[in-house]
């Protein structure tokens, strides 16, 4: 079923009022590639009365106000990307177009989206509840006419505690402390202050949501919730304290210094809780919350999505969002790549989580039920496709590696690479009555295939033969052995090893499939000269003309957005060069995209 948006869908549901309602950026997509829909429909299956709202509209209440208050809390996400990689360009140009807004038209979505919603919200309930202590009549006729709204009521002049706003998703999880903005070019405070919010819940929170709601629902102080955010006169007591947000906002290396202690500390098994002072207040920062174990996981995926846009959305048209989600599977969450400029560290964290194969199986002959499935999944992976089935041990037991990443500069050897569970989990896929081709889009490390000497050849056989669309895309990102220092990432021999390995099966298999190469221009570390040398590169050894090139966008909470911001590198603190005017950034792309003017050169 469907999340209600009305309250004519409250009605027919049998419900008087709301527990929860959550307001998202994105349009309302019943999908479990949507963190909205996964966590209403979590706190649906325990038994919470749970609403969306989706891309209200700042400038009235009829928006925010047509499902009336909710008896425990607001949640509000900005959606499934933050707001202003959504809205504006690597050079800061507006874009036209938003996948998750029905029509695509970006029009929909406010910038800084997390702080718009919290406001509107504190705007609607303030209101309703000033009238409702002046006059109970006149607030009840002015809800029920103005917007619509189940109706509140209490004493004349009794004060009314307002639920409290909870931020979620990926824009205020990756916001939660002091952070750079590329977009201010400056040090923004936690976005819980600027939102005047009262919690985040940060990272994957399905479980920590069900605390959360459970602790208000008893009236139990939630604030010993893992995963949660709040603000605090004192600091609390055995939690590292970060550099206060005036230090950090006016020293570069106090940031340096404040970011390597955020990002250390964001495993759940080793993690501490944190504190960070703003002016006379502080952020506390709970520890993350454990990982799901794999019935959890399990368990979520189950619960029963349409995978399809909610109708009172899809009649102001359609979102294009659901042509790469609408029959993709979701094998795994996590991933040890921690490549510089990827927030999926901080976000779902360095430990691999995987569903079991049954789990992923039922969710797969469930898609050939579907009316609209024609056979193909359009990909069957997780961040990185091959890191399903297998993790560290040490990691397990005693939490992530403060000193050393898992696959740079090289696989560690503690790392025991294993690609017989996907083959496996592929064959048993594909092999459904009613899927035709199970495609994997996502991205793959072929370093880690290369490093795999027991499988990786019969795992790349498997995929050449078998769930290519034509076309495979990788992400070798650079080929300047400093830049891609700098990112994380491996070296060209890795990626042409690779190449020869995937043409050389292609051939066999007989199929005229080809790679695609991301690559990244204007990353920090690279000049002009390094992109013409990819250019070379490119030219000479992948016989390509790339057209998959982006430039860099510095994202918060990213070790590549503190490089941007400070412009050291942060390990060794030696000066690096960052490419900052905008004008420069598209000629670095341009060399690789086209044949570029000389005005730089």
């Amino acid at each position: 079923m469907f999340l209600p948006t009305t309250w004519e869908e409250v009605k027919r549901l049998g419900w008087d009022a709301l527990d929860i309602i959550l307001v998202t950026g994105d349009s309302y997509i019943d999908s479990p590639f949507i963190g909205t829909a996964v966590i209403g429909k979590v706190l649906l299956n325990a038994g919470y009365r749970v609403g969306v709202i989706a891309q209200p509209d700042p400038k009235t209440d009829a928006d925010i106000g047509r499902l009336g208050e909710p008896r425990l809390f607001w949640g509000v996400s900005a959606g499934s990307v933050d707001s202003m990689v959504a809205n504006y360009t690597a050079l800061k140009k507006p874009r036209r177009s938003d996948d998750y807004t029905p029509g695509g038209e970006n029009t929909r979505r406010p910038d800084r989206a997390t702080i718009v919603y919290a406001n509107i919200i504190r705007r609607f309930t303030k209101r309703a509840h000033t009238l409702t202590t002046e006059n109970t009549e006149s607030t009840e006729k002015h809800l029920e006419n103005s917007v619509n709204s189940v109706r509140l009521s209490s004493p004349k002049g009794t004060v009314v505690k307002t639920p409290p706003i909870v931020l979620g998703g990926i824009e205020a999880s990756l916001r939660r402390v002091a952070h750079y903005d590329f977009w201010d070019n400056a040090i923004r405070r936690s976005v819980l202050f600027d939102a005047k919010a009262d919690y985040i819940l940060y990272g994957m929170a399905e479980n920590p949501v069900l605390e959360l709601a459970a602790a208000l629902r008893d009236g139990a102080d939630p604030r010993a919730v893992r995963g949660l955010c709040y603000i605090a006169k004192e600091p609390r007591e055995g939690y590292l304290e970060l550099p206060p947000y005036e230090t950090v906002a006016a020293d570069k290396l106090a940031f340096i210094g404040m970011f390597h202690t955020f990002y250390r500390n964001n495993d759940p098994v080793s993690a501490r809780g944190l504190t960070q002072k703003h002016a006379d207040r502080y952020l506390v920062q709970n520890p993350p919350a454990s990982h799901q174990t794999q019935a959890e996981l399990d368990a979520v995926y189950a619960l029963g999505f349409e995978r399809a846009q909610h109708p009172y959305y899809e009649a102001q048209g359609k979102v294009r969002a659901l042509e790469t989600i609408g029959f993709s599977v979701s094998t795994h969450r996590g991933c040890y790549g921690e490549c510089s400029f990827c927030a999926i560290a901080v976000h779902e964290g360095t430990t691999v989580r995987w569903r079991s194969p049954e789990s992923i199986l039922a969710e797969a002959e469930g898609l050939t039920q579907h009316p609209a499935f024609k056979g193909y999944i359009s990909d069957l992976g997780g961040p990185t496709a091959n890191m399903y089935g297998f993790e560290c041990r040490k990691k397990l037991a005693k939490g992530i590696c403060t000193d050393k990443r898992c696959v740079y500069p090289e696989v560690c050897p503690a790392m025991k690479v294993n690609h017989q569970p996907q083959i496996d989990l592929l064959r048993k896929v594909r092999s459904l009555p009613g899927v035709k081709k199970v495609f994997v889009a996502s991205g793959l490390r072929y370093d880690m295939i290369l490093s795999d000497q027991a499988c990786g050849d019969a795992y790349l056989r498997e995929i050449v033969e078998h769930h290519v669309s034509g076309q495979l895309k990788i992400a070798p990102e650079h080929t300047e052995a400093h830049v891609l220092d700098a990112m994380g990432k491996p070296g060209p021999q890795a990626l042409l090893q690779f190449k020869q390995k995937f043409d050389a099966l292609s051939r066999q298999a007989g199929k005229p499939q080809f790679l695609t190469y991301y690559m990244i221009a204007a990353h920090p570390g690279c000049s002009t000269g390094d992109m013409m040398k990819l250019k070379k590169f490119t030219s000479e050894k992948l016989h390509i003309n790339p057209e998959q090139v982006q430039i860099f966008t510095p994202t918060p909470s990213t070790y590549d957005s503190l490089m941007y911001h400070t412009e050291p590198d942060p390990f060794t603190l030696h000066p690096i060069f960052v490419e900052k005017d905008p004008k420069r950034k598209e000629h670095q792309k341009d060399i690789v995209t086209r044949k570029p003017s000389t005005e730089f050169s």
